[in-house]
């Protein structure tokens, strides 16, 4: 799975589940949480994102348990990612108005998008 067609489709499957996970499926609990810390609602999330990555690894025909392991590593980033995010935001009481709101929105969504690139990189190792 090495080609510009594996990797376009693995990007695009994982822009759809991204965009379902964040923006779809969250709930106004969990994006209000996710600055605390081992809060439930931040785990649910990416936990979330984790188990719509599983069905799209295991369909580029990974072996049950990467799939599952680079899914729950996933997890962990994602969490680490929008608690970072979330932590910085609340500490400096920014709003949607703040322009740094929208910097730390962005860094945010591209270290979300970089990690899909490092998993594809994981995924593609395997076929090297």
């Amino acid at each position: 799975m090495t080609s510009i067609f594996d990797l376009s489709l693995f990007l695009i499957l994982f822009q759809i589940k991204h965009y379902l996970g964040d923006f779809q499926f969250q709930t106004g609990w969990m994006a209000k949480n996710k600055g605390r810390y081992g809060h439930p609602s931040g785990i649910l999330h990416a936990g979330l994102h984790g188990a719509l990555s599983l069905p799209i690894l295991l369909w580029f025909a990974l072996p049950w348990e990467l799939a599952l392991g680079l899914a729950l590593a996933e997890v962990v980033v994602h969490y680490h990612i929008d608690w970072a995010k979330a932590r910085r935001v609340s500490n400096e009481a920014m709003t949607e108005t703040d322009p740094r709101f929208w910097h730390y929105l962005g860094l945010d969504q591209a270290a979300h998008q970089l990690t899909y690139v490092a998993l594809f990189a994981i995924v593609a190792s395997r076929a090297a």
